[in-house]
């Protein structure tokens, strides 16, 4: 975790003074942060031709500067890759600083390295967070924000309306780890609500649910997990970098996302993100002593005192991250941040080109029908008007074709397709297309896919930014030749 400035206190006192040094070293550290990010006061961005502060600034702007200033030694107007496994201290008692949390810095890119800090200061503006930590993937960024929460015993409350390798993941590894997870059917708060426990962690749910794309009333289900002192964590991956969606703003607590889709935009990088909101108050709740009581690998820190709204994200980093390793890697990092500068720029061409596609099909004469928040019919259209972004409903949807209830059928139309590919991701700026009840949902058996939304029809698609002539074209003529 790289420091935006030097703290500039000694650490020879005693232990009330040293966390009294402790939390100051944090307030600079996050001031000059959010000052960064454009979440504090009216600051954000330096001017670099003058050196003074600009206003905060738009979505847009952010996703080129949040978090970055030219490099100093060289003045590299890019973010360097800081392709280095470790970092040199200044003596001894830096060093020392530095592992006993006393003072940011950089230790080991396990941990922290500055491309991947820079890559989570911008995804925490855009997501409006107060901090941001990177993982190798999107799997491994939702397993260590609930490692970080549970243990063996607990449980947490989830949505049946899961991507394919989520559900799994939960259904097996967590069980593996004796953490139980509650599955509910659909998107009714109040049966969320019914399942909650003294051992109880977390309510999840997706922002925008995959496969089925139905859109949660994250206002009540926040409202439900903040009333029984739980934290609502949203993935967020089909919200596209908070462009479609921001749950923070309606609520949420954490939101986990595969920075692989979107926010990478072009299929090259595999890569994950948790971030935190800094609301939940973690002391408060009751229900969770990792937070509250002494750490063991810290002599006895607690991370509620100390760190305050940063706690979350921190003890992600220091205890999760460094015993899991699953952390991105610079040049994953800076291949990232190359997406980001033109997310809101793909994100909208995205968005438009799924909303006609989806209304060419609603009309094809071999269409039974189709799913896609944008569509009024769609059960969470209101839902979606109100959370999602002006006219921005996502840009994947799915469909089934007249008549066809085997999967053969399914496959069959998407194996005729030309220009769309057929591959396991979302998010490419190409069209990308899958039947899932024979890939992403296979390892489920029928009835979990039933209650993950998966028919056996049904055929998913990632609308990509080509001309919308050209995707039309492509869905028409394969169409015709599968049904020939």
């Amino acid at each position: 975790m790289a420091a935006p400035g030097k703290c500039p206190v000694s650490y020879s006192f005693p232990v009330a003074q040293l966390r009294l040094a402790t939390v100051w070293c944090l307030a600079l550290y996050l001031a000059r942060a959010l000052r960064a990010w454009g979440l504090w006061g009216s600051v954000a961005v330096v001017d670099h031709a003058s050196g003074a502060e600009a206003p905060a600034y738009r979505y847009e702007t952010q996703a080129l500067h949040a978090g970055h200033t030219p490099d100093a030694a060289t003045n590299a107007r890019a973010v360097p890759i800081y392709q280095t496994t470790s970092f040199v201290f200044n003596d001894s008692q830096h060093a020392s600083n530095l592992f006993g949390l006393k003072a940011f810095g950089n230790i080991y890119s396990r941990i922290g390295n500055p491309t991947v800090d820079v890559f989570e200061q911008r995804i925490a503006a855009l997501e409006g967070g107060v901090a941001a930590v990177a993982a190798s993937s999107g799997q491994a960024a939702q397993t260590m924000a609930i490692i970080a929460l549970a243990e063996a015993g607990d449980n947490f409350i989830a949505s049946s309306y899961l991507y394919g390798g989520t559900y799994n993941q939960f259904k097996v590894l967590f069980k593996r780890l004796g953490i139980e997870v509650r599955f509910v059917k659909g998107d009714n708060a109040a049966e969320f609500e019914a399942a909650i426990d003294d051992k109880t962690k977390a309510i999840y749910i997706e922002s925008i649910a995959n496969p089925q794309y139905s859109v949660p009333d994250i206002p009540k289900f926040a409202e439900i997990a903040h009333k029984h002192k739980l934290p609502l964590i949203v993935d967020n991956t089909f919200g596209q970098g908070g462009w479609v969606a921001r749950p923070i703003d309606h609520g949420a607590d954490v939101v986990v996302e595969s920075a692989t889709k979107w926010i990478g935009g072009h299929g090259t990088t595999i890569g994950g993100v948790i971030i935190d909101s800094g609301k939940f108050d973690w002391a408060a709740s009751g229900r969770f002593p990792s937070f509250t009581e002494p750490s063991p690998g810290y002599h006895g820190l607690k991370f509620s005192e100390t760190f305050g709204n940063i706690a979350y994200a921190i003890r992600v980093r220091v205890e999760v991250l460094r015993d899991l390793g699953a952390c991105l890697s610079p040049h994953s990092a800076f291949l990232l941040l190359q997406g980001i500068e033109t997310l809101p720029l793909r994100a909208e061409r995205h968005c438009q080109n799924a909303l006609v596609l989806a209304r060419h099909l609603e009309q094809h004469k071999d269409i039974a029908w189709v799913s896609y928040p944008g569509l009024v019919n769609h059960p969470s259209h209101e839902v979606a008007k109100r959370l999602l972004r002006k006219d921005h409903f996502g840009s994947v949807l799915s469909f089934g074709v007249k008549g066809a209830q085997e999967a053969e059928t399914g496959s069959r139309v998407v194996d005729k397709l030309k220009l769309a590919s057929n591959l396991a991701n979302v998010g490419d700026a190409k069209t990308l297309v899958i039947h899932p009840a024979s890939t992403t949902h296979a390892q489920l058996t029928a009835e979990e896919q039933v209650n993950s939304g998966v028919s056996p029809d049904l055929i998913r698609v990632s609308v990509g930014i080509e001309h919308i002539d050209d995707i039309i074209a492509d869905f028409d003529q394969a169409l015709t030749a599968a049904l020939q």
